[in-house]
């Protein structure tokens, strides 16, 4: 029973091994068949694509070749278009420079036409010249015998009288020309003139000989006056300018005819007053800055002058001497505005007679440089800015229009005498110039000068309105007894080479000071 079992599940076990190995065996046929078949269907879809890719590169290609082709028909007509083009211009100008031949051949067939004629005519002239000539040969003979004149005597009696008559027409032509000449000299003149004055404005700056300081309160006078005037005799020993300190509320009036040392006193006691610190050692400080500021702000005015009126080049010592003339008068009227104002006419006049105006100019600026040089007084100032602008390279028509604006020397150029009358007007116009203050202000110079030649004498001022004169000696070369005899000197030098009215107080000052410093 058991064997049997045992052959049953034999059997059974390869029976179920034989059929799972048929069922496996079908199954693996039925896959293959599926692959092929799929293979089979992509293999047609791709041979269908390409054959589809194939015609559209085939369609582009033709495409391409059909654009090119027409863009090279297109190059090639364009080609031809030019060419024929420029055929056609060049038969154009075949045909142009045809014509201007045959032009050219029928003109100078008519040129020669005309120089046939023109010799025919020639010959005929020539032919009635020699029948004229031989004409006037028989009448000069016959009139020759009629008037017993040669030919020669009667061109000279002929010459000699159409010589007189030339003579006395000319000398009345000349005197014609001469007096309406004249006439339109002067009628210009005094166009050019009027013109000059009205087109420049007209300013009269006066300067007096007082300027008057201002203080907050009548406290600050003490302050200023010192212990036993110490303060105010320091204060007019170093600006050489008499202050005044009387009654008159918060004002004190300083005194002198020098504007420059008027303006070095009021700004030194300006500072003084603001900064509060008066001592006569502060007050000698002081004016030492004072006076350095003062000459910086000429050296200023002297530039923005020349700025202003467009002058270029000028020497840096012109251009201080400029600046200094705004402390200076000429008869009242101010030195600066006087040069500005003769500038500009000349500038104007200059420019009605078509002269160099850049030149002109220059020249009315300088043209009283003289009178602030501090050397030789005594020689014209006309005649030491004409030496001033010759030192420092002017050009020699401006040194001859300073020299000669006043008729010291002879006048070399036309713009000399432009100088002179822009000079005339602008001191001649009512109101411009006060002689009185100008012969007192040069009376105070003429007196400091005078003391100022004798040797050892260091400053001078002259002092209320001229009735005293300060002489500052160095205490190295003048003595006492020599400072006496020197008062004395100078008072007699003054009483006989002078006139002054009234009384003049000669004071000569010696001081000897020793300084040493605590280091």
């Amino acid at each position: 029973m058991t064997i049997e079992l045992i052959v049953v599940g034999i059997v059974t076990l390869l029976a179920g091994f034989l059929i799972a190995r048929v069922v496996l065996k079908k199954g693996l046929s039925d896959h293959e068949q599926n692959s092929k078949e799929k293979a089979s269907q992509i293999l047609k879809e791709a041979e269908s694509q390409g054959e589809i890719l194939k015609k559209n590169k085939m369609l582009e290609a033709k495409e391409k070749f059909l654009q090119l082709k027409a863009e090279h028909e297109q190059e090639i007509n364009n080609k031809n278009n030019l060419a024929a083009q420029r055929d056609n211009s060049l038969k154009q100008k075949e045909q142009s420079l045809g014509q201007k031949l045959e032009n050219a051949t029928r003109k100078e067939t008519e040129l020669d036409n005309q120089r046939q004629q023109l010799a025919r005519q020639q010959e005929l002239l020539d032919k009635k010249k020699a029948e004229v000539e031989q004409s006037h040969q028989i009448q000069v003979k016959q009139l020759e015998k009629i008037s017993g004149l040669s030919v020669e005597e009667a061109k000279s009696q002929l010459i000699e009288a159409l010589k007189d008559e030339a003579k006395t027409n000319a000398m009345s032509m000349i005197k014609d020309i001469v007096e309406d000449a004249k006439m339109t000299a002067a009628k210009e003149a005094k166009k050019i003139v009027i013109q000059t004055i009205q087109r420049s404005a007209t300013e009269a700056a006066i300067e007096n000989t007082v300027s008057v300081f201002n203080i907050e309160s009548d406290e600050v006078k003490g302050r200023i006056i010192g212990r036993e005037g110490r303060n105010i005799r320091a204060l007019e020993a170093a600006t050489g300018i008499e202050i005044i300190v009387d009654d008159t509320p918060e004002a004190i009036i300083l005194s002198g005819f020098d504007p420059v040392r008027r303006e070095l006193a009021r700004l030194s006691l300006h500072r003084l007053v603001t900064d509060g610190r008066i001592h006569p050692a502060r007050i000698e400080e002081v004016v030492a800055k004072t006076r350095k500021q003062l000459e910086e702000e000429i050296i200023e005015t002297g530039e923005r002058t020349v700025i202003d009126l467009g002058i270029h080049g000028l020497h840096p010592e012109l251009i201080r001497m400029i600046g200094r003339m705004k402390y200076r008068s000429s008869y009242g009227q101010n030195l600066l505005q006087h040069s500005r104002e003769v500038a500009n006419f000349c500038a104007i006049m200059a420019t009605e007679l078509g002269l160099n105006v850049k030149m002109a100019k220059r020249a009315g600026l300088l043209h009283d440089i003289g009178k602030v040089s501090e050397e030789n007084p005594e020689v014209p100032h006309a005649i030491l800015g004409m030496q001033l602008a010759e030192k420092y390279k002017e050009h020699p028509e401006v040194c001859n229009a300073i020299g000669a604006h006043h008729d010291e020397i002879e006048m070399t150029s036309i713009l000399s005498p432009i100088i002179q009358a822009c000079d005339a007007i602008s001191g001649a116009r009512p109101g411009a110039r006060r002689e009185v203050v100008e012969s007192y202000i040069k009376r105070l110079k003429d007196m400091e000068s005078l003391a100022l030649s004798y040797p050892g004498v260091e400053k001078t001022f002259a002092i209320q309105a001229g009735r005293e004169l300060r002489v500052i000696v160095e205490a190295e070369k003048i003595s006492d007894k020599d400072s006496e005899a020197l008062a004395f000197n100078i008072a007699e030098r003054i009483q006989t080479e002078m006139t002054y009215p009234g009384q003049v107080k000669v004071t000569v000052i010696r001081e000897t000071r020793a300084v040493s410093y605590a280091k």
